[in-house]
């Protein structure tokens, strides 16, 4: 729920009180059908009407640790349905300490009354020794992920709050990269280097793994602009069974993430190398909602590297993540199963083929003239007119259906 400036801003989600180069492989078992997920954090009522249908179309629901009873209703509409509740790996929040007491559901994994009292050194500190509130966000303090005495407790606390709320697994939000994320240009003194405070990161990943494997539990990260960090969405992920990435491709209507060294193909290889090793991928592009551009070369490119594990949901509101996102017409095509991985078939455009239909991105930058693609056999666009070719401009996107 933080902005983005320009590309290269730490985003990461603060709930309430790749590797570039990488091609997808072949993925028989799925790939040419959008999965959709959910993050609902602001805690608003969901009524019976909203929640059926959502259980029924979404792969993914993230809750907060309050809400046992709204996962409950889920699992019985659809037992299938993965149910993840959301904890912070960074933060303590001094607004769910209550006269000395802790709530009973945190959002985060340790309580400020109970790290104040017993664990002052748990509190990361700037040069001068004060301590570090998040830029932007009242009451949430940042803590010392490095430490394994902070890491055990945060795991043993957040198993047994995710189990008690009949929870799938644990959305761990803010395993940041940069070291100054919350607070520009000032870094702790503890992880004064981005590779200090992403090796304590790995560290606390690396060392809660198995509490949350034992438990049966799975874990996906938020990993927002770990492509600005060579190499990072793969380090965090290895200990995890996913990631999300909170910005994704699109930024707002005009801010579309072209091909360059940290562009788009490393974006893309966040959902590839995930689906290579069995893992999860989220990923959030941002627009208006008749933003037509944006949201086919974001749903687009998705379909370039899915397989079975992949999920897409846009974002156009600032409502704290609550309301579902928007279902859209192409999220109930199918395109069918993807022959391969996706090709280059001009500098900067790609296309993927699947037993349906056809999938193509023009990853260059909007300034660039338009490059006409031809598809083989006839083919059906977005607003059901039959092409056999598309014009494609700079960061945009086409999906294709075929008769199969």
């Amino acid at each position: 729920m933080s902005a983005v400036l320009g590309l290269t801003t730490a985003a990461a989600l603060v709930a309430p009180a790749g590797s570039a180069g990488v091609e997808p492989a072949a993925n028989a078992s799925g790939g040419g059908q959008v999965q959709s997920f959910w993050l609902h954090m602001n805690s608003t009522p969901v009524d019976e009407k909203t929640l059926v249908t959502e259980a029924k179309r979404r792969s993914y629901v993230v809750l907060n640790a309050w809400e046992g009873d709204l996962a409950a209703r889920f699992k019985a509409v659809n037992p299938a349905i993965e149910l993840f509740v959301y904890k912070d790996l960074s933060s303590t929040r001094s607004y769910a300490c209550r006269n000395g007491v802790d709530d009973e559901h945190l959002p985060a994994g340790i309580g400020f009354c109970e790290a104040q009292r017993d664990h002052p050194e748990w509190f990361l500190l700037d040069s001068g020794g004060k301590r570090f509130e998040y830029g932007g966000y009242s009451g949430h303090w940042q803590m010392d992920v490095g430490n394994t005495a902070y890491q055990r407790a945060w795991a043993r606390n957040v198993v047994a709050s995710a189990k008690a709320g009949g929870f799938d697994g644990v959305f761990m939000d803010n395993a940041l990269f940069p070291c100054d994320a919350y607070h520009e240009g000032v870094c702790p003194a503890k992880y004064p280097t981005d590779a200090a405070i992403q090796d304590a990161y790995t560290s606390m990943l690396a060392n809660t793994r198995d509490e949350f494997v034992s438990a049966g539990l799975k874990t996906v990260a938020n990993l927002s602009n770990a492509r600005l960090h060579a190499g990072a969405w793969d380090a965090y992920t290895e200990h995890l069974d996913g990631g999300f990435d909170e910005w994704w491709l699109t930024f707002d209507d005009a801010n579309l993430l072209p091909e360059y060294a940290e562009g788009w193909s490393r974006q893309v290889a966040e959902i590839a190398a995930n689906e290579a090793r069995g893992k999860i991928t989220w990923v959030q592009p941002h627009f208006s909602p008749d933003a037509e551009r944006p949201y086919r070369y974001a749903l687009a490119s998705y379909l370039m590297a899915a397989g079975g594990r992949a999920a897409f949901a846009d974002v156009h509101r600032t409502d704290g993540y609550g309301d579902a996102s928007p279902w859209r017409a192409e999220y109930d095509w199918d395109l069918g199963t993807p022959s391969g991985p996706y090709r280059s078939v001009a500098r900067n455009v790609y296309q993927r083929d699947f037993a349906c239909g056809t999938v193509i991105v023009n990853a260059n930058p909007s300034t660039t003239a338009a490059v006409t693609v031809k598809v083989n056999g006839d083919h059906t666009d977005e607003r059901g007119a039959a092409v056999t070719s598309v014009a494609l401009r700079g960061t945009s996107g086409s999906i294709l259906r075929r008769p199969c």
